[in-house]
């Protein structure tokens, strides 16, 4: 059994819940043992870099630092705390002017030792796909599926955990899962992130375009890793439907919802009845297996 130092930072508690439920359950379902950092602090999420670049690199790093001193790895499902962290990881390794800054702040010694995973990267080099089939007890088959990464998945290239300009992590998942992933323009496209809470018109043009694509491809839904992604894409979709007289329908899902539906996690467990689009009705189909269709 692998083991992680789990790191949830505060949108898996809140806007987030789908993404920590079902992440957790299955990791739990694989075998990977995750233990939460104790009394972590949240990264700095979009705002603390902004004021100070080494009270970001702190943030993150006192939450690496303790799964450093357990001598564990990080998993981390939203992928702003996954870049804050690793590029908190990166300075504390290579820098050693900012490491020695880091470790004033933080009173405790880092050394950037432990990685800074995203939990796709965990699932990924966790999965033995060629055994992977004996496990799944719903197939996704008959599913079409977009795979969107965003921004802090991908961006800058010495953060993104997969390659920047075609990442497959996902596609990879899915694809194993019995989904039909196809190919699509928006894939690493930015939905407008944290601005869309100082300006929701970009936001809310920027989820129009990226849903435009989505439906051009033929896709039943979309599958993310990012809560700031899941939150644009699904609770603006109604906004973006009125405002541009658009008829989009699709349902978001992150992708470990669609992993645990396919290894036979009851989707309600997961807070898959929790979605703005209403996201049961395929998950349902496909538990009955009949795909989307």
């Amino acid at each position: 059994m692998k083991k992680y130092a789990y790191y949830p930072g505060c949108t898996l508690g809140s806007t987030g819940v789908e993404y920590g439920l079902s992440a957790m359950a299955v990791c739990e379902k694989l075998g990977i043992e995750m233990w939460e950092i104790p009394d972590y602090n949240c990264c700095g999420a979009s705002s603390a870099h902004l004021v100070n670049p080494y009270l970001a690199l702190g943030l993150a790093a006192r939450n690496m630092a303790i799964a450093e001193e357990a001598g564990l790895d990080v998993a981390i499902p939203c992928a702003a705390c996954y870049s804050h962290s690793k590029a908190a990881q990166i300075a504390a390794k290579e820098d050693e002017k900012k490491r020695a800054a880091i470790e004033e702040m933080l009173g405790r010694e880092y050394k950037g030792e432990s990685r800074a995973l995203s939990i796709l990267e965990v699932l990924d080099e966790c999965l033995n796909y060629d055994e992977l089939q004996a496990q799944i007890v719903h197939p996704l088959k008959g599913l079409k599926v977009v795979t969107y990464y965003g921004c802090l998945l991908s961006r800058p290239q010495e953060l993104a955990c997969d390659d920047a300009e075609d990442p497959v992590m996902m596609d990879k998942i899915l694809t194993a899962l019995g989904a039909e992933v196809l190919p699509w323009s928006a894939k690493t496209e930015c939905c407008g992130a944290s601005h869309t809470a100082s300006e929701p018109s970009i936001g809310v043009k920027m989820t129009d375009k990226i849903l435009l694509a989505a439906q051009k491809s033929g896709a039943d839904c979309i599958a993310t890793a990012c809560p700031m992604c899941m939150g644009n894409l699904d609770m603006r979709q109604e906004e973006a439907k009125k405002k541009y007289n658009h008829d989009y329908n699709l349902p978001i899902y992150y992708f470990t919802e669609l992993l645990g539906l396919a290894l036979g996690i009851a989707p309600k467990k997961m807070g898959s009845d929790r979605h703005f689009v209403p996201a049961m009705e395929i998950l349902e189909k496909c538990e009955k297996g009949g795909g989307a269709e």
